[in-house]
């Protein structure tokens, strides 16, 4: 549903088949451990009408003032997640550090939820 969404759906789909891939070797005697130690996640925020929103449609993306990227870790053990990237771009419009901060915020709140359903799908 997101044009801005596609890389960062990537992300979220390459980890879990890199977590399966893993698996399946260690299952297979390969490697005696699983060595990913963290869950990740991506998820694109924007400023569109003045208004911070989350995983922008095309229609909403190719007409916004900002454009991010934001990519999150979070330890398989459980923990606090934690930035890896944030990519912003002034499309339209600069923007200042609270509508950052509010992007950033929306972005965190989205990851959380997307790692929950990683922790669900791989069952950790």
């Amino acid at each position: 549903q997101a044009d801005g969404g596609t890389r960062t759906a990537s992300i979220c789909g390459a980890f879990l088949a890199l977590h399966d891939a893993i698996t399946r070797v260690q299952q297979n005697g390969g490697i005696t451990a699983n060595p990913l130690h963290s869950l990740c996640a991506a998820i694109s925020v924007g400023i569109h009408n003045g208004t911070p929103i989350i995983d922008l449609p095309y229609e909403e993306d190719s007409t916004a003032e900002v454009d991010m990227n934001v990519v999150m870790l979070q330890p398989i053990a459980g923990g606090e997640a934690t930035f890896v990237e944030v990519q912003g771009t002034a499309e339209g419009q600069p923007f200042s550090r609270d509508a950052m901060n509010a992007m950033l915020d929306l972005a965190s709140l989205g990851i959380k939820q997307l790692l929950a359903k990683q922790k669900e799908a791989l069952g950790v």
